[in-house]
């Protein structure tokens, strides 16, 4: 039997889940490992509801909370509406950021240039969006040089962590979407992806981790950690 996922935490209102990159949360097809909630499901033998509170893109990896009951997932998603939640991310990003720390401080809308439906842009009419970000580690390696960031963002617009780092000339590596050259995402949707395309994209996944989140839930501080997969550490080793 398929490994479902990594358990970070479970009680009985909660399960706090490690998504590895690749995986929806949400089901394209009917396969039943297919997507998170498909798994979850499983995990729960179909006998407890599965409501995820924090959805994260498909190549993304990290934290993802899953509510055990009607109570919780509307406690959970008003705290998350009023963003009472502290979250964490790291990413590996292309070149050498030379401030070691910043807020990027630039609104996002739709990127009406390009042919690509769900990309997003900077854009003087967007809706307001902030990332902090600092430095952990800059290395370099026969592809180039790369810094590994911690970055916190205070709003969640769509792909929001990804356009800000490109703005900031620093796209983050494996981003197919983000990364310099949206053909590489189309290849990927058109399942016409080559050796270049992947030579060119370097990692398999884009370098993105929701590492960290914390929160308030019924008087308690709540804060949950999980670790990056192998090939994201082994990359910046």
């Amino acid at each position: 039997m398929e490994k479902l996922f990594a358990i970070v935490h479970e009680d009985e209102r909660l399960l706090v889940i490690n998504k590895p990159a690749g995986l929806v949360c949400h089901p394209t097809k009917g396969d039943v490992y297919s997507s998170l909630i498909s798994r979850v499901r499983l995990h729960f033998d179909g006998k407890i509801p599965a409501h995820i509170i924090n959805r994260l893109d498909r190549e993304t990896s990290g934290l993802v909370l899953v509510a055990k009951d009607d109570l919780s997932v509307r406690e959970l998603r008003r705290i998350w509406e009023r963003r009472a939640v502290e979250k964490e991310y790291i990413a590996i990003v292309h070149g050498h950021v030379r401030a070691a720390r910043g807020t990027i401080d630039a609104p996002l809308g739709r990127d009406e240039k390009s042919i690509v439906a769900v990309k997003d842009c900077v854009r003087a009419d967007g809706a307001a969006a902030q990332t902090d970000f600092s430095i952990e580690k800059k290395f370099s390696r026969a592809e180039g040089d790369f810094t590994l960031l911690r970055v916190l963002p205070h709003t969640g617009r769509k792909h929001q962590i990804r356009i800000h780092l490109a703005h900031l000339g620093h796209p983050v590596v494996g981003d197919k979407l983000y990364g310099g050259d949206e053909d590489i995402y189309l290849a990927l949707v058109q399942d016409r992806l080559t050796d270049a395309h992947r030579r060119k994209m370097i990692l398999p996944w884009q370098a993105l981790h929701a590492h960290r989140l914390r929160f308030i839930w019924r008087w308690s501080e709540m804060q949950f950690e999980a670790p990056p997969e192998p090939w994201f550490t082994e990359f910046c080793a």
